[in-house]
């Protein structure tokens, strides 16, 4: 069951339909919707005592087990929530860290949902936490006068710390990679965008890498990097990344800083857009502001206006007043406009080329005069 407070905003139908769609990508099966006005959130149970009486109502009428409020709830509000609908409640985060959960395929994806997903529940120890005992032993491992709670997140200390020093290590092989690429003076290309947005169905097109792609939220969470060759501009290199979201989870960030990284250090990013979303200019600010975040805002973008094939429009390339390249219009699905995408890739990937060939002119020619001083020519 969704509960969707409205606060004044003006995208409530498109932010009940994201809902939606993150509950579909759960798993979940929704039986009933439960929306309306509200000035502020109640400091108890965040819908306010009539509110929370007709979502009991619902839960009742429906036999729901689950109450998904697509807000972020504090501790305290979830407890409360629990104890008055005598059913599970889960907020905003805790949707959007289930689907990365169920998502994860490699073992890094797996270890940044987990550190995200302990740094959230972290919070919320009410519970109990058995399963860390399990991994513990349990018995004997309590302190003198130490409450279950505090066993429990001592062990949950323990096992974030382990997490983080796991993704340090992959972090600093990460970053050996970039170095080797950047010493092959390769042009370094990220897919970016809102999630569902079509990142990976272009890559797929552009690669033929064969990656998962799914009219899902969240399809791909581990980043994928694959060399595309351009003709006269030799290769370059290319990667599918994790879709952003509004309100995307700072857990989320900090845990997938490894993988998000790789974005902020990319020569370009092709910034893929979903043309059809009537929302498409608030995914847009959303995806940007996620990049300022991550310091990423600096890198140069060019706008990928997906999904053609749904609204009927032309494929184009658009410049700005410089002649420099802004927008690609293209349909990943039925091809159309990647030649026109291959062209601006090539394009980039020689100015870069040329750039890095002038630049070794300049250290050359910085350099000859010591040469020459040292040799005596000018004796």
């Amino acid at each position: 069951m969704i509960v969707q407070l409205d606060f004044g905003h003006d995208d409530i139908a498109e932010q009940l339909e994201e809902v939606r769609l993150l509950a579909g990508s759960a798993g979940a099966s929704v039986c009933a919707e439960v929306y309306g006005p509200r000035h502020s959130p109640d400091p108890a149970t965040y819908a306010g005592k009539g509110k929370v009486q007709e979502v009991a109502a619902q839960i009742s009428a429906h036999e729901a087990d689950l109450v998904i409020f697509n807000h972020e709830l504090s501790p305290a509000q979830e407890r409360n929530l629990e104890r008055t609908l005598q059913c599970r409640v889960i907020d905003r985060t805790s949707l959007i860290l289930d689907i990365f959960a169920q998502r994860a395929k490699s073992a890094e994806g797996k270890l940044q949902v987990e550190l995200a997903q302990l740094g959230h529940l972290a919070t919320r120890l009410v519970r109990g936490w058995t399963h860390l005992e399990r991994q513990k032993g349990g018995i004997g491992l309590r302190g003198p006068g130490e409450t279950q709670l505090e066993t429990d997140r001592r062990l949950l200390g323990k096992r974030v710390k382990l997490l983080k020093e796991r993704l340090g290590r992959v972090e600093r092989q990460r970053g050996v990679q970039r170095k080797s690429r950047v010493r092959g003076e390769v042009l370094n290309v990220s897919l970016v965008g809102y999630t569902n947005a079509g990142k990976s169905t272009l890559f797929n097109a552009l690669t033929h890498a064969g990656v998962y792609a799914a009219d899902k939220l969240f399809a791909t969470l581990d980043t994928t990097s694959r060399k595309l060759w351009l003709g006269e501009a030799g290769n370059i290199v290319i990667s599918d990344t994790v879709g952003f979201i509004r309100d995307l989870p700072h857990e989320l960030i900090a845990a997938f800083h490894a993988t998000l990284e790789a974005t902020a250090q990319a020569d370009l990013l092709l910034h893929v857009v979903d043309s059809a979303s009537t929302a498409r200019n608030d995914q847009v600010a959303e995806v940007n502001k996620v990049l300022e975040e991550i310091g990423a805002s600096a890198v140069p973008q060019i706008l990928v206006l997906n999904k053609l094939d749904l609204t009927g429009l032309p494929s184009a390339v658009e410049r700005d007043e410089y002649g420099r390249i802004q927008r690609v219009r293209v349909s990943a699905k039925s091809a159309e406009g990647l030649p026109l995408l291959r062209n601006a890739l090539t394009e980039l990937a020689l100015e870069k080329s040329s750039m890095m060939h002038h630049l070794q002119l300049i250290d050359e020619i910085s350099l000859t005069p010591n040469t020459l001083l040292d040799s005596g020519s000018f004796l």
